[in-house]
């Protein structure tokens, strides 16, 4: 991460035993003395909308726990277009790349206000023999996650890519999900922003969504699910 572009950000030393989420993330199969093999700091980030974890050259220091918010994984193209290739939420794994690689793919960039713990390379070097089937489980959640992407938010009418997108972005027990900027709304599903607006205003005058404070909208399940079926 670039120190200038989290000048905002708080961080502090993670507590990794007592952390409320630790049944989704990377140290889930760890046991108290485990523990005591991490010399290394594990930082807590907060990250406002728009900061940056990295940039795709940047050497792959680190891996990141996203405890909270939404991130996207971005490429740039040669034409100077930028292309969402996948989102991470709650109990993802940013970085992973950092394992095997010397820099990272992607630019990973907050969409919502985050909170990670960056882990440094060197604690999961350290502790890969008891990390093995997190690591092999959360590379395999990336890969759907990206595949998810592709097929879901990629293909079909715009409307279906929006509703889509609206079920995606939180579990069906949720009662409220975060929409981020139509910007990124586009390049994600492959739509311009103008289309978004409007499909996201039709959506809100037809009660899909019900948008109930600046981009917090509630979820007319049953009518997005339509939506997303329609053939």
């Amino acid at each position: 991460m670039r120190d200038n572009e989290i000048e905002a950000a708080w961080h502090g030393l993670a507590s990794c035993e007592q952390c409320s989420i630790r049944d989704l993330v990377l140290f889930a199969d760890l046991k108290g003395d485990d523990f005591g093999i991490i010399h290394l700091p594990i930082e807590d980030l907060w990250l406002p909308v728009g900061a940056a974890l990295y940039q795709p050259g940047q050497a792959a220091g680190h891996v990141f726990t996203v405890r909270e918010g939404l991130f996207k994984l971005e490429q740039y193209l040669p034409d100077g277009n930028h292309r969402i290739v996948s989102l991470l939420g709650q109990g993802d794994v940013a970085g992973l790349e950092a394992i095997v690689a010397d820099s990272y793919e992607h630019a990973a960039v907050a969409l919502a206000p985050a909170k990670v713990c960056r882990i440094p390379r060197d604690v999961v070097a350290r502790l890969t023999p008891k990390l093995h089937r997190q690591l092999m489980k959360k590379w395999h959640e990336a890969v759907q996650r990206s595949h998810e992407c592709t097929r879901e938010l990629s293909t079909g009418s715009a409307r279906q890519r929006v509703a889509r997108l609206f079920l995606l972005l939180a579990p069906e027990s949720a009662r409220h999900c975060r929409l981020f900027g139509r910007d990124d709304i586009g390049a994600l599903l492959g739509i311009t922003p103008e289309t978004a607006s409007r499909v996201v205003a039709e959506f809100k005058r037809g009660g899909s969504v019900t948008e109930i404070a600046p981009n917090i909208f509630e979820r007319n399940l049953g009518a997005l699910d339509g939506i997303a079926a329609e053939g």
